[in-house]
């Protein structure tokens, strides 16, 4: 289904537009393939990037595109209906960009062309085995070493990117306990004593999989610090809420399309003489997965206009990163539902959207740590 958008200028709808195209283009025929050998897609991503789309909402003296989020999370959204794996991986990227592009130092900064182009490819190394959500507890250590460089030991989990990224954005621990004792290091993947392992064995995202990175006495150059000593947790929370309105947007691409297939699938599929969605039992399942998609896209638009606007986002986005993400579980659970038998078989994309759902829940904070977020500010 072709969704009504209202978008803020011309040059927008000529990007969604563009979008589209290379979702049908260079996506739709790749992500079986992919994703059942579990193949990474770096070279679709490198496509994608000398399009325009891995730098959207960045400015264009830094080499991105100018655009607002409110028209970047609509462009995830699009990329998300044809291939999830994608669409994340954008988003990923797109959050690996901010430390750099708002806290570094001019000769950081000249990194950003070949970051926002999508040449290098970049990694958001902030979670840790016994660390996830409690990120301000993290342990990973960085002393700076005789010789002037940093030296970098312990270990990060669930790395999307890893492996195959280009730069990393190290978040350990340079001081005391607590937020204020974490920085951020801008480390390159050639760096030694920096080891990515094997990639994790996921049920969805299997060409997106993540995976630790061990860092041995990794060495990293003095000048790599990103912002200031101290200022990691500030910078990784800035990134988040960010990432936040970008994982919400995978999530209604997701849903959409697991409610497009459905309303195909209810208006061919015949039973006791007449298409299935006819009778009210399923009409109305397809009735409120449409309205749910619908109010998951305004919560998350909004959010985003918050932020384009320079007003505070963070409680707004984490409700459309909560409610988007549940909305994507519950739609895609109800797509295989409408579908029957054919819907819990492989071949038909209901079955992998249905486990792919499951990690937007997931990432970039669970839900149970947004519902945290958003009791706190009601409160206070």
């Amino acid at each position: 289904m072709t969704v009504d958008r209202l978008l803020p200028t011309p040059e927008a709808h000529d990007l969604l537009d563009l979008t589209r195209e290379l979702a049908t283009r260079e996506l739709a025929g790749k992500v079986d393939d992919f994703e059942a050998r579990g193949e990474f897609p770096r070279e679709v991503l490198r496509t994608l990037g000398r399009s325009g789309l891995l730098g959207l909402p960045y400015p264009e003296e830094a080499g991105g595109a100018g655009q607002p989020y409110e028209v970047y999370v609509q462009v995830l959204e699009t990329l998300a209906t044809t291939w999830l794996s994608i669409a994340e991986a954008v988003s990923v990227h797109t959050l690996s960009c901010l430390p750099v592009a708002y806290f570094g130092t001019p000769e950081q900064r000249k990194m950003l062309p070949d970051m926002l182009g999508g040449e290098l490819l970049g990694a958001f190394a902030l979670s840790e085995p016994q660390g996830g959500s409690d990120a301000a507890a993290l342990t990973t250590k960085a002393v700076l070493s005789s010789s002037g460089d940093w030296e970098v030991t312990g270990t990060k989990a669930w790395i999307t990117h890893s492996g195959f990224a280009d730069f990393y954005n190290l978040f350990c621990r340079t001081g005391g306990p607590g937020p204020k004792g974490i920085s951020c290091l801008l480390a390159d993947a050639g760096t030694p004593g920096l080891s990515p392992q094997q990639r994790e064995r996921l049920m969805g995202l299997r060409s997106s999989a993540p995976a630790q990175v061990v860092l041995d006495a990794a060495r990293v150059p003095r000048d790599r610090l990103v912002g200031a000593e101290g200022e990691g947790f500030a910078i990784a929370m800035k990134a988040l809420d960010a990432g936040r309105l970008g994982i919400a947007a995978c999530a209604v691409g997701l849903a959409q399309a697991a409610l497009d297939y459905a309303a195909s699938y209810a208006r061919e599929r015949e039973q006791f003489g007449q298409p299935i969605g006819r009778f009210q039992g399923l009409g109305f399942m397809l009735a409120d997965m449409g309205t749910q998609i619908s109010a998951a896209r305004a919560l998350l638009i909004t959010a985003a206009r918050l932020k384009d606007a320079g007003r505070p986002f963070s409680i707004e986005a984490a409700k459309a990163k909560l409610f988007a993400t549940d909305v994507a579980m519950k739609v895609t659970t109800d797509a295989v539902q409408v579908l029957g038998g054919a819907g819990f078989v492989s071949d038909h994309p209901a079955e992998r959207w249905f486990r792919e759902a499951k990690v937007l829940q997931i990432v970039e904070g669970t839900n149970q740590i947004q519902r945290m977020v958003i009791a706190r500010s009601l409160l206070g």
